[in-house]
């Protein structure tokens, strides 16, 4: 899965990401609704649009663009987008572009052609990695860390959002930031079983999860609920065996997994050297 499709589904699903992201109040999430549009007649289609759910022309529309890779043409792209929508339209109030990098060194070289436009009120760009450690202290400023942060950071970082997820008092939505978190960790860890995303992240509500059911229907869960205790064990012992190169990576000593995993130090090894075999 892109990255950049992972954010759109979290504007969709969160749409108050998006206003923390541009430091607006959370509460306008309410009074917009996130979908694509495809632009009539024409090849162009916006990828990121908040709507006012209500004709308010006090509230703009916002165009949005993710970028995790260099695109020369994306500033040329959006802006055709826009302005095609508006021909199209004629809509009654403001407009704002918004074009989230993951850093700095995505954003088009020649910004001539869009200077004017860059430098005004309408349109604002944010550098992921530049923005401040303080504007990620709310739970949703805490899934876009991690969808962006590295894979060594995210076993911390995922800990951390779930440990705020529980604190959510409304069943339905902490089941569906459960299925959202599930899946950026399935995209981080993607060659984990989900015996070792249990294991490593203590997600027992993990089972309740769309991402679950969906291992499930396509055979690739292990360890199943009919099958014999043995089997049971094996997956578990696997679970923790998959653990073993992310410790690893995090700088933990061979005595300091074993432990942490319940596992003999023999075991541990013997793990990393078929990992070297292969």
């Amino acid at each position: 899965m892109k990255t950049d499709s992972i954010f759109y589904r979290l504007f969709k699903e969160r749409g108050e990401v998006f206003f923390e992201l541009i430091e607006r109040p959370v509460q306008e999430a309410q009074d917009y609704n996130f979908a694509s549009y495809e632009v009539k007649q024409t090849a162009f289609r916006i990828d990121g649009f908040f709507q006012p759910l209500q004709e308010d022309t006090t509230k703009p529309l916002y165009f949005t663009e993710v970028q995790f890779r260099y695109d020369a043409n994306v500033y040329a792209g959006l802006f055709a987008e826009i302005f095609i929508y508006l021909n199209q339209n004629n809509p009654g109030q403001d407009w704002r572009g918004i074009i989230i990098f993951a850093t700095r060194g995505f954003e088009p070289k020649n910004l001539l052609p869009y200077q004017e436009l860059l430098e005004s009120r309408k349109v604002t760009r944010i550098y992921l990695d530049e923005l401040p450690s303080r504007r990620f202290r709310s739970l949703n400023m805490e899934i876009v860390r991690l969808v962006i942060c590295d894979r060594a950071v995210a076993l911390e970082v995922g800990r951390e959002v779930l440990e705020q997820t529980d604190e959510v008092e409304d069943e339905t939505e902490r089941l569906d930031l459960l299925n959202l978190i599930t899946t950026v960790l399935s995209y981080k860890f993607s060659d984990l079983s989900r015996e070792a995303m249990e294991q490593m992240f203590g997600l027992d509500e993990l089972r309740q999860t769309r991402f679950a059911r969906e291992m499930r229907e396509e055979g690739r869960e292990e360890g199943r609920e009919e099958g014999r205790e043995e089997g049971r064990e094996e997956g578990r012992e696997e679970a923790k065996i998959q653990l073993i190169p992310i410790l690893l990576e995090l700088g933990l000593s061979i005595d300091r997994i074993a432990a942490s995993l319940s596992l003999s130090v023999e075991q541990v090894q013997q793990a990393i050297a078929d990992r070297e075999e292969n």
